[in-house]
């Protein structure tokens, strides 16, 4: 399926807030309200919408760190770490990478000892290197499509 000059702008909007109704994203593109749910229905159908999420302040539940943490994997502790990884609760994104480092993960973290018990179960795994998030400079910027 192409994205038209139409369904780009759905696709924005929606990125940008996937709260707004129908009636007003066709208000903005200049449809009906029906033929904005058609379309929207083709998008998810076509995998191109792949679904929604709510976005939850890390540090108005109990967090206070975030932090982006690379692991090298020993030998042959690679494919135990994928599983592993799946079951911390701290971890919020997690990507198999290419370069020195294997793993690039985003976690949220209490506080500083949170951060160090988390290390130390790392650490029997592979070589870490962990770095502090101080700030975000692009949040979730749409994509283009």
């Amino acid at each position: 399926m192409l994205v038209d000059v139409i369904n780009a702008k759905i696709l924005k909007l929606l990125q940008q807030n996937a709260r707004l109704s129908n009636a007003e994203i066709g208000r903005q593109v200049g449809i009906t309200s029906p033929a904005v749910s058609e379309r929207i229905k083709k998008l998810e159908d076509a995998g191109i919408i792949e679904g929604y999420t709510t976005k939850v302040s890390y540090k108005m539940v109990g967090n206070h760190l975030k932090a982006i943490i690379t692991l090298r994997a020993f030998m042959g502790k690679l494919k135990p770490f994928l599983e592993k990884v799946k079951t911390y609760d701290e971890v919020i994104n997690c990507y198999r990478i290419t370069g020195n480092e294997n793993i690039v993960m985003e976690v949220v973290l209490k506080n500083q000892q949170h951060l160090e018990r988390l290390i130390d179960d790392l650490i029997t795994y592979g070589e870490c290197k962990t770095q502090i998030v101080l700030s975000k400079v692009v949040d979730n910027n749409p994509i283009k499509a």
